[in-house]
């Protein structure tokens, strides 16, 4: 009589290892990219939710006394604000050359944050005499936010 085959054989069992290993050498990479995508994703979130009551208060006010999160008292769109999350320190505004600039600072790698997002920044740069916003961030090309791409 013949014999049954039961199991694996060991070349088949090593086939299956080494897809195993392909596989897992080309999934972890893209993973900590999409997970540091995902973390750079918060902080131009979190200063996109400043962009109106920032345009409000430089209307109703001088361009000084609205963007500057370091005055005493501070401005009250900056005091309702959420200026941090999970991945994002803290938010700060300040007025340079006639502009306002919000910028989100990224905690430290040794507080969960992927080290490809850990300590960057996003800036986002309002222009009151054109209405224009720009963004600008250190973060790389592949993880920063389509709308904030580094300036090259």
């Amino acid at each position: 009589m013949k014999a049954i085959q039961k199991g694996f054989t060991l070349i088949e069992l090593m086939i299956v290892v080494a897809i195993i290993g392909i596989l897992a050498a080309i999934a972890l990479p893209m993973y900590g990219d999409y997970t540091a995508r995902a973390q750079a994703t918060e902080g131009y979130d979190l200063i996109g939710g400043m962009k109106t009551p920032l345009i409000e208060a430089v209307a109703s006010s001088s361009l000084t006394n609205a963007c500057n999160s370091s005055a005493t008292p501070k401005p009250a769109w900056y005091e309702g604000a959420v200026k941090q999350g999970k991945y994002v320190s803290g938010i700060t505004a300040t007025t340079k050359d006639s502009t306002c600039e919000v910028v989100a600072t990224f905690k430290a790698a040794t507080e969960g944050v992927n080290d490809k997002v850990a300590g960057k920044t996003i800036t986002m740069t309002f222009t009151p005499a054109t209405g224009a916003w720009d963004c600008n961030t250190n973060l790389d090309k592949n993880v920063a936010p389509a709308a904030c791409q580094p300036k090259s």
